[in-house]
Order: structure tokens, then C-alpha cells, then sequence
């Protein structure tokens, strides 16, 4: 069958076509100019700057060389972000069936306006909640999980000083992921087909039976999304985590323990005051996490393709 086009529907299509067009250029051209200016630091350092823990600015004069390299970093983000999905995810799955399926319409009107406008905050706003008010509370939870879970090797630390740890850093950045991830889930869950509840309640199921049987399944490819959505931001933050980490370049896989970091808080910390060279590094630094970004944004897009619910 062939779709003829009007004049209007041309231009509406040539207008979104270079839209999108427009994008893909950019986003391309925002990494190839990020690997050009870490092209020598590559070349230098090769997969150790990749796998290496070591962040040295040399002297100048040649006496102490320089050694840049985010291995730590780059563990430290994949670990603060995972904390904070493992967080996020529930919360906002059960956010989203109360606010489609319990909450009274007026309330239900609130809160998502409510919910909206949380995922509008800025993350200095969160970081700084996470200082003042939330670190308390964080290490409260991280003695009471240290005693219980203790004997497992990533809720073990050397020290006890349980303050600005990998895990208090995950559980505001699941508090800033939470409302992006509760909004698209709710938006899925209420495609959910009416026909398809009313049919389980008519088989004698209740309303969990049917949240259960169908909408949840329904919805699978929508949290998904949502949580890769999070995820992605999670990636990327930085005064968050520069706020209520300590950057320590060593690995550490105990969530628990006070050191860490993330790439995105390592190039805020030290670009003000770096070198020509040590620029250089930061850039391939941030061009490895463009990377990132876009293997879990590519990542997520298949994940959602594979479990959406095909007629």
C-alpha cells in the first residue's frame, strides 16, 4: 500500500527528520571531539589508563612523571549507580501502582504534580540534603547492615567510619533517580488495556491478582526504560557524589567502607586547577564515560525492544 503525503505532511516529517538528524550530529561530533583531545592520552597510556588506579600530576620538570589513569573512578561509578537502582527500582514500581491503581483521583493529581516537579531538582539540592540531613541516617543503616551482613566481603570495612561511603552515596542518587523512574513507569502502567483487568477481575481475581497477572508483565518494558533512564543520569552526576564521597583511587567493592569516587566527580574536582596534560586526561576521562552512557542507553533500548508486548 502506498502512503501518499500531502505538502503539510512533508514538511512535518522534513522538520522531525532534521530534528532527529540534528541530534545524532551533534551527540557524534561531542564525541569525536572528546576522543581528539584524549587521543594522546590514549596513546600514551593505552587500556592502562582505563584499568589503572593511580592519578598523578608530574613536576614539570620531569622529575616526578605524570600518571593519570580512572580504573577506580570507573569502578566507583558503576558501583554508586547499581546502589541506587537496587533503590530506586522498587520504590518507584510500587510509587507507580499506588499513585495509578490506589491513590483517590484527587490525591492522585497531587502527588504526581508533586512527583513531576521532584524530578525537576538539581542535584546540588540533593547533595547538599544528603550532608546535612541524610548522612546521619545513612550510617545509622550502614553500622545496623555492617553487624547483621558483616561476614559478606562488600558489606565488611576495615575501619569503622561509616560516613560518606559508596552506599550513602547510592542511596541519594536512588532518591534522585526515584521520581524520573516512578514517572515513566506510572505513564506505562496506565497504557495498561482496561480489557485485560477487567477480564481478570471477572475470573474471580482481586486487584493485586490482577496488578500481579497483568499490569506489572504489561508494564516490565516501561520500568525498564525508566530504571535505564536513571541509570544514565546516576552514571553522569557529579556534585551529588562529590559532596558525599571521598575521592580515593584505590578499588573498593566495599560499599560500606569511606573512599570512593566516580569519573564525573574526579573531572570537577580537579579540572580548575589541572595541567595542559592533565586536561588532556580529563577529557578521555569524560570520553570513556560518554562511552558508558551510551552502551547502557543502547543496552536499555534492546532490553525494552525485546520485552515490550507485541499484538
Amino acid at each position: 500500500m502506498t502512503v501518499i503525503y500531502n505538502r503539510e505532511d512533508k514538511i512535518f516529517r522534513g522538520v522531525v527528520t532534521g530534528g532527529a538528524l540534528t541530534s545524532l550530529i551533534v551527540l557524534g561530533l561531542i564525541g569525536v571531539f572528546l576522543f581528539m583531545r584524549g587521543a594522546q592520552i590514549f596513546g600514551d597510556k593505552g587500556i592502562q589508563f582505563i584499568t589503572g588506579t593511580n592519578w598523578t600530576a608530574g613536576s614539570g620538570d620531569g622529575v616526578i612523571p605524570d600518571d593519570f589513569s580512572i580504573g577506580a573512578m570507573l569502578v566507583g561509578t558503576i558501583v554508586v549507580s547499581l546502589i541506587a537502582l537496587v533503590i530506586a527500582v522498587p520504590l518507584a514500581i510500587g510509587g507507580a501502582l499506588y499513585l495509578e491503581f490506589y491513590a483517590p483521583r484527587r490525591i492522585r493529581r497531587t502527588l504526581v504534580t508533586l512527583l513531576d516537579l521532584a524530578a525537576s531538582i538539581p542535584s546540588l539540592i540533593f547533595g547538599l540534603w544528603g550532608i546535612e540531613i541524610f548522612t546521619g541516617f545513612g550510617e545509622r543503616w550502614a553500622v545496623l547492615i555492617n553487624n547483621w551482613l558483616g561476614f559478606i566481603p562488600i558489606f565488611s570495612v576495615e575501619f569503622d567510619n561509616f560516613g560518606r561511603s559508596p552506599f550513602i552515596a547510592g542511596c541519594v542518587l536512588g532518591s534522585l533517580i526515584i521520581p524520573i523512574t516512578t514517572s515513566v513507569a506510572r505513564e506505562v502502567y496506565s497504557r495498561t488495556p482496561r480489557d485485560l483487568v477487567d477480564t481478570c477481575y471477572a475470573l474471580g481475581g482481586n486487584k493485586w491478582g490482577a496488578l500481579r497477572a497483568v499490569v506489572i508483565p504489561y508494564g516490565k518494558s516501561g520500568v525498564i526504560g525508566g530504571a535505564m533512564l536513571g541509570l544514565g543520569r546516576a552514571l553522569g552526576e557529579t556534585v551529588a557524589v562529590y559532596l558525599l564521597l571521598n575521592l580515593v583511587f584505590r578499588y573498593n567493592f566495599r560499599i560500606l567502607e569511606s573512599e570512593g569516587g566516580n569519573v564525573a566527580s574526579l573531572i570537577a574536582t580537579k579540572f580548575g586547577e589541572a595541567t595542559e596534560y592533565e586536561l588532556n586526561a580529563l577529557v578521555a576521562a569524560g570520553f570513556v564515560l560518554f562511552l558508558l552512557t551510551l552502551v547502557v542507553n543502547m543496552t536499555a533500548t534492546t532490553i525494552v525492544q525485546r520485552s515490550t508486548p507485541r499484538a
